[in-house]
């Protein structure tokens, strides 16, 4: 009998539009590939694993830890090496503590994951773990996962700086790259795929622009602002993604010394270009503002590494499909099959054969949390059969599995997967 691949093996064919032994497949890997920490638990308690409390990876999102027991149950071939820090700017590490979240989950956060309650019982939570500032996320007494405080300064037009919305970009520390050295070494050593967010290149990305790691951000950090400041103050935003760019290539120079092959993708940039049924901006504004830097990163990497690059952006976005192309992006996470345009025969026939589409096995927005498992199990089958041909497929959802999706349809994804692999 032929022997099986190995995740890498499978993994490196894949990107490189080849066809594997079976298609490859992700859940946790990154910020917008992962399972919140609710659904995790609950299919813990599904396969019978060991009732524990399941650590929080991501704060902001939510999102749980996929272990090493699940990897195995869900055949997943891909792992991400993680942050230091937070979106809230404190330590991701040990030692962690239980919380109690407000849906009644024990889990476990870093010690620096310190929140309050407000008057309507909402949970706010602080940028560095300091309850003595300004809080910068909240969480909704019924919600699950935090959003963005704005804290936008009134504005003078005269006196607008792009440093100040570079605040939190700057070179990385020694201990940052021996951290990523370690990091990347053991996720290697899994026999996974490795992809990481190195930071720095976030391009405008909008969980960002609110600066909620900062204690007191400067510059335009209102988002309605900002989407303005496109038309608005287009040279402005130049001027930030110029730095920025200088600033994420000289780290990369030195990233690259330390973490070297042990990295498969580098996580560029999490920007959203599309809405459900349009695009956020003209295609022209697309080459205006973001080609050229997407442009500088893409090709430093391919000509520097053996990594790929992902972008990550939802919605309608098959105008800028061919513009992903030219800006040198490997990977485009996730299709949404659900977005106006975003048609999965056409996509593969008019983009398969230069990018990489990771996610979209499955619609997460109506099929996954509100369907039966075998309409599950059925739209999983057709994406996979259409996205899965001559390689090119990374399965995942469309963004993140959310909380209270039915365990048995998370299942049923799972099910339908291995059906497909064989």
């Amino acid at each position: 009998m032929k022997k099986a691949m190995t995740s890498k093996e499978r993994f490196d064919l894949t990107v490189n539009h080849q066809q594997p032994d079976r298609m490859v497949v992700d859940f946790g890997s990154t910020s917008v590939t992962g399972i919140h920490v609710q659904s995790v638990e609950n299919l813990r308690r599904y396969y019978g694993l060991e009732s524990k409390p399941v650590r929080v990876t991501d704060p902001y999102q939510m999102l749980g830890e996929v272990d090493q027991e699940l990897i195995e149950i869900m055949g997943i071939d891909v792992v991400g090496a993680k942050g230091r820090k937070t979106s809230f700017g404190f330590y991701n590490q040990e030692p962690l503590k239980e919380y109690l979240t407000p849906w009644g989950q024990k889990v476990l956060v870093p010690e620096g994951f310190q929140t309050t309650k407000d008057e309507n019982e909402d949970v706010l939570i602080y940028p560095e773990g300091d309850t003595s500032s300004t809080p910068s996320g909240r969480m909704p007494k019924n919600g699950y996962f935090f959003d963005a405080i704005i804290r936008q300064k009134p504005l003078d037009e005269d006196q607008l700086d792009p440093q100040d919305n570079l605040e939190e970009y700057g070179l990385v520390s020694d201990t940052d790259l021996d951290y990523w050295k370690e990091t990347t070494r053991k996720a290697r050593a899994t026999g996974k795929a490795v992809i990481a967010g190195l930071g720095g290149t976030a391009l405008g990305d909008i969980a960002h622009i609110p600066g909620i790691k900062l204690k007191n951000p400067k510059g335009i950090r209102d988002i309605t602002e900002w989407y303005m400041s496109i038309l608005m103050r287009p040279d402005y935003i130049k001027a930030i993604f110029e730095r920025q760019t200088e600033i994420a290539l000289e780290n990369f120079t030195r990233l690259h010394e330390a973490i070297g092959d042990n990295l498969d993708a580098v996580y560029i940039c999490g920007t959203d270009f599309g809405t459900q049924d349009s695009t956020f901006c003209a295609p022209e504004q697309f080459d205006d503002l973001w080609l050229p830097y997407y442009r500088k990163i893409n090709d430093w990497v391919h000509t520097h590494t053996s990594w790929k690059t992902f972008k990550h952006s939802c919605g309608a976005v098959e105008p800028f499909m061919s513009r992903f192309i030219a800006a040198g992006f490997d990977i485009i996470n996730p299709i949404q099959v659900s977005a106006k345009g975003m048609d999965p025969e056409l996509l593969k026939k008019n983009y398969g054969k230069d990018l990489v589409f990771w996610g979209g096995g499955i619609d997460t927005q109506k099929t996954l949390p509100y369907s039966t498992p075998d309409k599950v199990r059925e739209e999983v089958l057709r994406l996979c059969t259409v996205f899965a041909r001559d390689g090119g497929f990374v399965f995942n959802t469309v963004h993140n599995i959310q909380a209270n999706v039915p365990v048995e349809n998370i299942v049923a994804i799972v099910d339908a997967i291995h059906e497909f692999n064989h």
